[in-house]
């Protein structure tokens, strides 16, 4: 029993920030019961990322310990905004958009998620019925004081920006969601320190066993500099196609391997200190990021999957072009086109001056030979496979 409780602890604990607090956790677990392990979405956006995927990775630890999930989509929240990191008021989303990003979300997670193990949950259940009596009891349970204690609230009060009143109800109401769902333990990011705390404090308030908090790091995107984000270009989706995903893994640091394998690998600690060890003794970390991209796009679709992205890769990576090329029509109202302008045109750069760049750096080649002079032109009733960097492909006909 103890063994089986260090090696429990061990994997919740794997790459998280930090656990609050431990030793509630370690008596929760020795009852044996299915613990019930919450983590709330705001459906804010349609698609989600691998920044999302860290705290549904460790929920899937949860669930493979025998533990029972609680996927909250925060549909009442979501018409909220989260405040948390934002320096200005967020603009609520419509009913409509959030019902719709709910429905993709749910169509994403199982993804990862055992369904026999999830209990998928929308606040708007719960907080609908608070009614307005119930917000004002919600409300006085904190000072206004107590919420200026939350790092980016304080931000704004001190530069003068504005807090408008319902976003100091939006910890409150994610507090409450544990009450509701009676939750034993929460995850979520770093920045969510304050609102998961708030839910322990509302637990208690109202008579039940507080949850416990497991926060997780944020995952830097492939600039290896800022949080993943889809706004900032950054992302790998999970619901981008296969041979997507495999690139953009592939394009990533050799340090920045090591962080995501940590924090979306399902390989054992054990297996991971042999990759480690394989690479401190001179093998290629590039093999290394092969097995793990080929873990995540098997997870997201299925072997075979994983190995026509692999084969797809390694023809680009020679040169090569690829079978599944888009099609592209340009329709020139000249004789001719620079080939800046047609990288435009066809979508492989969002400006001109993007394909001047590509086209210093060596990037782009038309029929897998690369471009060299600005100054190219192409003829109207010529076909070419253009190609910007090692992803963008389009076979273009310029009419």
């Amino acid at each position: 029993m103890q063994t089986n409780l260090e090696e429990s602890l061990a994997i919740i604990k794997r790459g998280s920030d930090e656990l609050l607090i431990e030793q509630e956790l370690i008596e929760k677990l020795k009852t044996g019961r299915p613990l019930r392990v919450k983590a709330g979405f705001d459906p804010t956006a349609p698609d989600l990322h691998l920044g999302h995927t860290v705290l549904l990775n460790k929920l899937r630890q949860f669930q493979d310990l025998g533990h029972q999930v609680l996927f909250l989509i925060g549909d009442f929240t979501g018409m909220i905004g989260d405040p948390t990191g934002k320096s200005a008021t967020r603009p609520p989303l419509t009913a409509e958009q959030v019902r719709e990003n709910a429905r993709t979300y749910q169509n994403q997670v199982f993804k990862i998620l055992k369904p026999e193990q999830t209990e998928v949950v929308f606040n708007s259940t719960w907080l609908n019925e608070l009614g307005a009596a119930g917000m004002l009891k919600l409300a006085a349970s904190h000072t206004v004081a107590r919420m200026l204690e939350r790092d980016d609230f304080s931000k704004r009060y001190k530069a003068n920006q504005p807090i408008a009143i319902h976003e100091f109800l939006y910890p409150l109401l994610q507090g409450y969601d544990s009450v509701a769902l009676k939750a034993d333990v929460e995850l979520g990011g770093t920045d969510q320190k304050f609102n998961l705390l708030m839910g322990r404090e509302l637990q208690k308030q109202a008579g039940q066993n507080q949850q416990c908090v497991l926060t997780m790091p944020l995952l830097e995107g492939l600039d290896g500099v800022n949080k993943m984000s889809k706004s900032l270009g950054n992302y790998i989706g999970v619901a981008e196609p296969a041979n997507t995903i495999f690139s953009k893994i592939m394009s990533i640091s050799d340090e920045l391997m090591w962080r995501y394998i940590e924090l979306l690998s399902f390989e054992s600690i054990a297996t991971v200190q042999s990759w480690k060890a394989e690479v401190d003794g001179g093998a290629n970390p590039r093999n290394i990021k092969v097995r793990f991209a080929q873990e995540i796009v098997a997870r997201f679709y299925n072997r075979a999957a994983a190995e026509e992205a692999l084969a797809d890769f390694e023809l680009r990576s020679r040169g090569g072009i690829p079978d599944d090329v888009p099609e592209v029509t340009v329709s020139l109202p000249e004789a001719s086109v620079g080939i800046a302008n047609l990288l435009k045109l066809a979508g492989l750069v969002a400006s001109t001056s993007e394909a001047f760049r590509a086209i210093e750096q060596g990037g782009v080649k038309l029929d897998g030979q690369k471009v060299v002079g600005k100054s190219l032109t192409l003829n109207k009733g010529v076909t070419v496979v253009a190609q910007v960097g090692k992803r963008k492909f389009a076979k273009v006909t310029i009419r």
